[in-house]
């Protein structure tokens, strides 16, 4: 049985004066595995990003990543194995420079400023986005921006990438430069998404949210090729797969 990276065990989880957002949700992710998370607009994926990430915590239930269960003592700790990319890369690059922005991280971890310095270095070449180093973010496209905010999470030397609507506003050719990168990457990844097309390409099996809960889980190709499900979470058919 392949390693688990990531499970959860009947995780719940509300906002304080407001309603259940998910319900006894249970799923592991192998290590190396990507994984989509589908479902309608308030469904629960990003908070269940958010969650695993260890900026909220659980009603009830547990996350495990790399078999330790994650707590308030070592949110810290586990966090450094953690990238999350926002679906707003604006939310994620907030320095003057975009090497500002990707040395972040690793500054933080208290590097040594040669490690912080190779770390952003390699993490800007393999985005290819080395070039825009010395650039304010502001002045970036949304491709670009796309970019260098996963540039952030790899220079951080993150094992597993949560990544929150990693192709959302893109033109054709920025989108599949993004699929391309995160194709290449051995990372586990973990992807909310509505593109289902790019799930077809990236992904090895699809978790189905519908209010709060799993509806299925499985393959990515036979949970996105069933219409009458798709059509009860809220969701259609990827145009790839539309007659």
């Amino acid at each position: 049985m392949a390693e688990s990276c990531i499970r959860v065990d009947s995780l719940s989880f509300r906002y304080e004066n407001g309603g259940q957002v998910l319900s006894n949700i249970s799923f592991s992710l192998s290590r190396g595995s990507a994984v989509a998370l589908v479902g309608a607009n308030g469904c629960g994926k990003t908070t269940l990003l958010w969650l695993i990430a260890g900026l909220f915590e659980a009603e009830s239930g547990s996350i495990y990543i790399e078999e330790i269960l994650l707590n308030r003592r070592n949110t810290r700790t586990l966090q450094k194995k953690l990238g999350l990319a926002f679906q707003n890369p604006d939310d994620q690059l907030f320095m003057a420079t975009v090497q500002q922005d990707v040395e972040f991280g690793p500054r933080n971890f208290l590097l040594p400023e040669q490690e912080i310095q190779h770390r952003a270095r390699e993490a800007m070449h393999r985005t290819n986005c080395l070039h825009l180093a010395d650039r304010p973010p502001y002045r970036l496209s949304g491709g670009e921006k796309r970019m260098v905010s996963l540039a952030t999470i790899l220079a951080s030397d993150a094992e597993i990438l949560l990544l929150d609507e990693p192709t959302n506003a893109l033109d054709p050719r920025a989108r599949r430069t993004t699929i391309n990168l995160l194709r290449s990457l051995p990372h586990t990844k973990l992807i909310a998404t509505h593109d289902l097309d790019m799930v077809l390409d990236l992904c090895d099996e699809v978790i189905l949210l519908n209010h709060g809960t799993i509806a299925a889980k499985g393959p990515s190709r036979e949970i996105l090729s069933n219409g009458p499900l798709l059509e009860a979470a809220g969701l259609e058919l990827p145009l790839s797969l539309q007659g």
